[in-house]
């Protein structure tokens, strides 16, 4: 939910280096404040994720990847970001911020972008079916919902995959911890920087 300005800041990826699995846990010291009714740690809401893909696709490890690190956007709160920037419901920056956002009234009151005029409208700096890898996105995985109208054709066929996050109960972490280990190994060894 970061603001257009803040993008570019975010981007240069100076902030600190971790390594993936150390970065997903690290979840676990956010309290979510636009999901009130979670009572777990973030990072088994990140398995649950990983394994409701890894039942429904065995054959792709790189997806049972992205579900288990789809909300390590939401460190970056723990990096000085307000949580109004970093977590909730995924949304352009830089057009009208719709209805739909989950606490949108109370949690965007000090996101400044909401008193930008020309991001107050309903394509704000964008053209209609630009397609959604012209737009940039708050991080996270629900890049739809409300904004069909900036969807080109490749984003709709793409809508499939996203509906794919499901999460699903799961073993304790502790087991799950060495087969996602190993996948971090193959996709994104090492120390991040981030």
């Amino acid at each position: 939910m970061l603001t257009f300005m803040q993008y570019s800041e975010w981007t240069s990826c100076k902030r600190t280096q971790m390594g993936m699995m150390d970065t997903v846990m690290s979840l676990d010291q956010l309290v979510d404040e636009s999901d009130p009714d979670v009572d777990f740690p973030n990072s088994f809401h990140a398995f649950q994720t990983a394994e409701g893909i890894r039942q429904a696709h065995p054959d792709k490890d790189w997806f049972q990847l992205v579900g288990l690190i789809h909300d390590v956007g939401k460190t970056m709160s723990l990096w000085e970001e307000p949580q109004w920037a970093v977590v909730g419901d995924t949304f352009p920056v830089g057009c009208k911020f719709q209805n739909s956002i989950v606490f949108r009234d109370s949690t965007f009151l000090e996101n400044p972008d909401d008193k930008n005029l020309r991001y107050n409208t309903e394509y704000g700096i964008y053209e209609p079916n630009c397609g959604l890898e012209n737009v940039l996105m708050s991080w996270g995985h629900d890049a739809y919902g409300d904004y069909m109208h900036l969807c080109n054709d490749k984003d709709r066929r793409m809508l499939p995959w996203v509906q794919e996050f499901k999460p699903l109960s799961c073993p304790p972490v502790e087991k799950l911890k060495p087969y996602y280990q190993s996948l971090i190994d193959k996709y994104c060894p090492g120390i991040l920087k981030w």
